[in-house]
């Protein structure tokens, strides 16, 4: 009789067991990677440049689903990251270019959803939702859903180097100082390496129970050439100094224009280094994953907030113009999605699919209630992605203030509305705004050379319409 319960209490373990991973696997880990201003050709896998040492992107992209019509709502950072927090267009917020407010107080997060649904909740790294992102804004992570947050933006930037006071007043015009929890941290470091470290600190000590990270790189934004000076010597770059460095026979806007490209010695070089870096790192946070046993319930997001920086050495080939910019080359973003035994690994998806789209779409996926994501603008994609059922959405719209663009299917069209501003960012950013009223076929017209406005008035007319109806709804009361 007692051999009998024994083996009674044993099979109760095994089944124990068993339901408590079940329980566990219905929540699973979610870390979104958001990198700053990468190039749409930069990475390694994609065989347009021979330079680029990116083994971990390859390797992330090679086990993920790959989307080919992925876009960002903005070409910019701060309304972009408004929105993949959000899942909501930018412009509910009153946010369409640089000097918005950011998050509208009390607009639900996805990390309050994902803190709702029992999940310890972190945030490392760069923070731009807005004019202020000092501790007490809602725009501060500790005050819309995360538990633990280390952050740091002087306008969006992260020096790469330094972060205590003594360096801050030297350098004020790109450091400023890290803020864990809201209090001032000292602590210097290769931000990189630091966002990475605190990020693998999080997973470890909380590997036995849900959670969602946020990890958010200032890579490969400029400053590329603010590099440790043993990176330098690894890649034989010389050093470049910051402003404060010179002899200040320049004023801050002269040393700007000559610390980017065109103008900036060695900066694409800087940049593949930057890129390299950011690439390890992303590689030992998935390390960390795989060691703690978590691969097999962690989803993995990758994205990239606007379009490649040309300033900063980002390369968008074969996409038309960079970051500032409402064609493709300012928009269109990597989306890798990973989800071991869930999501088919290797595949290509050409959906077309936005970054407001993964608030709906990942607290799906930890079962949350719906109504933790009803009010987004986004689209829950798991249908498809698990159960390979048709997503009807086949529009988008971009309003950055002074221009907008609607696409819908594969036509794209493009508006500047406000000429003399947006030939004044084309200016100081070295890029390509464009002019006018533009149409485009994407089908057959990826890199939007040929303006076909001329030949189809109807598709012009059917366009905008969209777009004004798409006004109307952002920026009434909700």
């Amino acid at each position: 009789m007692n051999k009998i319960k024994k083996i009674f209490f044993a099979i109760s373990l095994v089944i124990l067991g068993i339901t408590s991973v079940f329980a566990k696997g219905n929540k699973p880990n979610v870390v979104l990677i958001i990198i700053d201003d990468h190039g749409y050709a930069d990475m390694n896998y994609l065989g347009i440049h021979d330079n680029l040492v990116t083994p971990n992107l390859d390797k992330l992209a090679e086990q993920s689903i790959s989307f080919t019509n992925a876009y960002n709502t903005s070409p910019i950072c701060s309304p972009s990251r408004c929105a993949i927090i959000t899942g909501q267009y930018q412009a509910r917020s009153d946010n369409y270019f640089f000097g918005d407010p950011g998050l509208a107080v009390g607009t639900k997060t996805m990390a309050q959803g994902f803190k709702d649904n029992g999940y310890k909740t972190a945030y490392y790294g760069k923070l731009h939702y807005g004019n202020d992102n000092g501790a007490t804004s809602y725009n501060y992570p500790s005050n819309h859903g995360f538990d633990e947050c280390i952050t740091a933006g002087y306008g969006g930037r992260v020096h790469y180097l330094y972060h205590n006071e003594k360096a801050i007043a030297k350098h004020s015009m790109t450091a400023a100082p890290w803020l864990k929890n809201g209090e001032k941290m000292e602590e210097d470091g290769f931000s990189t390496e630091q966002i990475s470290g605190w990020s693998q600190d999080f997973i470890e000590k909380n590997k036995d129970k849900p959670f969602f990270l946020q990890v958010a790189f200032n890579a490969v934004h400029n400053f590329a050439f603010q590099l440790p000076p043993k990176y330098l010597k690894e890649w034989n770059l010389p050093f470049y100094p910051d402003y404060e460095e010179t002899d200040r026979s320049m004023s801050e806007g002269e040393w700007y224009d000559k610390s980017i490209i065109p103008d900036l010695p060695n900066g694409r070089k800087y940049y593949i280094a930057q890129l390299y870096y950011l690439d390890r790192e992303i590689g030992a946070i998935r390390n960390k994953i795989k060691t703690l046993g978590l691969d097999d319930n962690t989803i993995i997001v990758f994205i990239t907030d606007n379009g490649g920086s040309n300033c900063s050495g980002g390369d968008n080939t074969p996409l038309r113009s960079t970051k500032y910019s409402l064609y493709e080359g300012g928009i269109r973003t990597h989306m890798f999605m990973y989800w071991k035994n869930k999501f088919q690994g290797n595949t290509k998806n050409d959906m077309i699919v936005s970054t407001i789209d993964l608030m709906p779409t990942l607290l799906a996926a930890t079962h949350a209630e719906k109504k933790t994501y009803k009010n987004t603008d986004g689209i829950n994609l798991l249908p498809s992605l698990l159960k390979n059922k048709k997503i009807k959405r086949d529009e988008l719209v971009w309003d950055v203030g002074f221009a907008w663009a609607v696409r819908k299917g594969n036509w794209k069209l493009k508006v500047i509305t406000d000429q003399k501003k947006a030939d004044k960012i084309a200016k100081h950013q070295h890029t390509d705004l464009g002019s006018g009223t533009e149409l485009f076929n994407l089908n057959i017209d990826e890199s939007e050379q040929k303006n076909v406005a001329q030949e189809h008035p109807e598709i012009v007319e059917s366009l905008t319409t969209i777009y004004k109806n798409w006004e109307k709804m952002v920026t009434q009361q909700n």
